[in-house]
């Protein structure tokens, strides 16, 4: 052999080596406590499972057959202009910052509205894009204020918006010429963070507002924009209903609504302005209307159903009120429904359990489904991906719970390892989706993922989402406590290796399952969970502290404040003994940084083990690539050292 092949085979040889060897660099902007060294080689190995990006739909171009969409190129998502069904994007805006929602003029479309935050605080500036120049404009007051909920008026010249720049606290009404900052003008003060904007009046004298008191009371009311005086519209006496304002009909005389007025179920009904009377629409689809949308010439108006987690697309003649679903359209769940100018399409963003969101078209009178996008799944293989399966088991009560499992890949044999994710909250829901990097658990380790919907969740009725209140909290933990239970009655499935995780309220069940079924799992994971609902009530960001009293409780009663200390996982942390890691954003407003601080210092002086990742420049979970990416690398060792092990 020649000498300079042997020196070429030895230097690639021990550049082999060296990449193996070496560790991945812990970037400044990220804390770390008992995370070992991430080695280069296996963020090699999982790189398939890292490239993946999906896309969704912001909105249309008013005059043309043109769109905004969301997708991410860097490292994180950013605003796109498509101009066809699988058209090249051309990015718009070029933040650090994620940018998900926009909103074009909506008469020539010359410049559109998007708003940003800074390292995921929430508390979100509007900007103004101009087309022609690309120079962007902060119209807002770019200080610790949120901002948002922006809705056209008719005459297409102002903008009404929410903001809490007031006090922090409250969200009032501002009225806005998007080219001029003076015209500014609050038109309604309000107390409390739940109010929204719905619409304008055909005439732009009145605002639809809505006002969010928890998820199963709500309320709307017309503003006089020139008095800024409120009326009530729904309900006309306090109840425990909601009543979630669509739009306005095209001839004013009524409104399109969402309500569960009389039902364990959202309908859609209509409004008669005159009348007061309410004609429900959907009476005969015993699921959830989740959203509607009114087409621009106010002919159709389409609709969203989530039917036990799949959606459905149903169109409606608004002369008749006579509505069909869309046939044949794939299993999935959409979103992001809009109407394009010409109203004959229907823009939506749709996601199935093998591929990643994209961007489709429904057109009207074709009766076609366009795709727009194609997502880049970045190498990921999803042949060998099992549709998940919907399954049941009886809690302690006998009252069935459902949630969706997600088979390891068929190529492994034997009793295979379980995670169980559960959603945040609680009002929401766990639906047969694209795991993303998940997937990489099903396909390469051999894991079999349950996503549960225990009581509190939405999508099975108003009196289901009622069952975790107050001081029946933990009766929802004891849904996970029977799932351990059924899990352990399953051919192929390992009650022995069992890890917890979920974020937000699903990390302070992760917690709570982690004390109170210590014997039951091998490890866990929370992501910005609440450890403690005194401590968090006291931290939360004002303007959603009495949203969250609706749900959990009021700490300001001492009987309720003495039941947080009871149930508080901070307080029990001497029962958890398996391995805990705990992720945080550093600019959470909602479950402030402290909630994890105060874990892991308490675990830690338990001598108990427990791993520490703190993002400073992330909120409410990870939403930058370079962050995400980390968070996995590092689940990944914690699951070998501690589930699998």
């Amino acid at each position: 052999m020649k000498t300079g092949t042997l020196v070429a085979m030895l230097l690639l040889l021990t550049g082999n080596l060296l990449a193996q060897e070496s560790t991945l660099p812990v970037t400044d902007n990220l804390v770390t406590e008992g995370i070992p060294a991430i080695s280069m080689k296996m963020v090699s190995d999982v790189k398939n499972y890292t490239e993946f990006r999906g896309a969704s739909v912001v909105t249309w171009h008013p005059q043309k057959k043109e769109m905004l969409i969301s997708t991410r190129f860097a490292n994180s998502n950013q605003l796109h202009a498509v101009k066809s069904p699988g058209g090249a994007r051309q990015q718009l805006t070029f933040y650090d910052e994620p940018i998900g929602s926009a909103s074009f003029e909506p008469l020539r479309g010359n410049y559109f509205l998007f708003l940003k935050d800074i390292g995921g605080n929430e508390f979100s500036q509007m900007y103004r894009y101009d087309i022609a120049t690309k120079k962007t404009t902060l119209l807002t007051d770019g200080k610790r204020s949120q901002n948002g909920g922006m809705v056209w008026s008719t005459n297409g010249d102002r903008i009404a918006y929410g903001s809490t720049k007031r006090n922090g606290q409250d969200r009032d009404i501002y009225i806005l010429d998007p080219l001029n900052n003076a015209s500014e003008k609050r038109v309604c003060e309000n107390t409390g963070g739940g109010w929204g904007i719905v619409d304008w009046s055909m005439d732009d004298s009145k605002l639809l507002l809505g006002e969010y008191l928890s998820i199963n009371e709500s309320r709307m009311y017309l503003l006089d924009v020139a008095t800024g005086t409120k009326t009530r519209l729904l309900p006309e006496k306090d109840e425990r209903t909601t009543f979630s304002g669509v739009t306005f009909s095209k001839d004013g005389k009524g409104l399109y609504l969402i309500t569960n007025k009389d039902s364990e179920f959202d309908r859609l009904a209509y409004y008669d302005l005159a009348s007061k009377k309410i004609t429900f629409i959907t009476s005969s689809i015993l699921w959830n209307v989740d959203d509607a949308v009114l087409s621009t010439d106010g002919s159709q108006l389409a609709f969203i159903t989530n039917e036990n987690g799949i959606s459905k697309l149903y169109t409606l003649n608004t002369s008749n009120n006579q509505y069909t679903i869309v046939p044949n359209l794939p299993v999935g769940i959409i979103g992001g429904i809009n109407w394009s100018g010409d109203s004959k399409s229907i823009g939506l963003t749709f996601v199935g359990y093998s591929a990643s969101a994209d961007v489709f078209e429904y057109n009207t009178n074709t009766k076609e489904f366009i795709r727009w996008t194609e997502s880049e799944l970045g190498g990921m293989d999803v042949s060998t991906l099992q549709e998940p399966n919907l399954i049941t088991w009886k809690s302690f009560d006998r009252r069935p719970i459902s949630g969706y499992l997600y088979k390891a890949s068929s190529k492994f044999t034997g009793k295979r390892p379980v995670i169980i994710n559960i959603h945040g909250g609680p009002e929401g829901q766990s639906r047969p989706s694209f795991l993303g990097r998940n997937n990489y658990y099903l396909n390469e380790m051999g894991i079999s993922i349950i996503f549960p919907n225990v009581r509190g969740s939405t999508g099975y009725g108003k009196s289901f989402v009622d069952l975790d209140n107050g001081m029946k909290r933990e009766e929802s933990v004891k849904d996970i406590g029977a799932l351990l239970d059924w899990i352990a009655t399953q051919p192929d499935l390992d009650k022995d290796r069992i890890m917890i995780t979920g974020g937000s309220y699903g990390g302070y069940m992760t917690l709570a399952v982690a004390y109170l079924y210590n014997d039951k799992i091998r490890c866990s994971l929370d992501v910005v969970g609440i450890s403690n609902f005194n401590t968090f009530m006291k931290n939360t960001e004002a303007y959603r502290r009495d949203l969250r009293r609706a749900e959990y409780g009021d700490e300001r009663d001492p009987k309720m404040a003495a039941f947080f200390e009871s149930i508080a996982p901070l307080n029990h942390t001497d029962k958890i003994k398996k391995p805990l890691f705990i992720v945080q954003g550093g600019n959470d407003p909602r479950v402030p940084y402290t909630e994890s601080i105060q874990m892991k210092e308490k675990i830690k002086q338990n001598g108990g083990t427990v791993w520490f990742l703190m993002a400073k420049d992330e909120g409410h979970g990870f939403r930058k690539k370079d962050n995400s990416d980390f968070q996995f690398y590092a689940t990944i060792e914690f699951i070998k050292q501690h589930l699998l092990n």
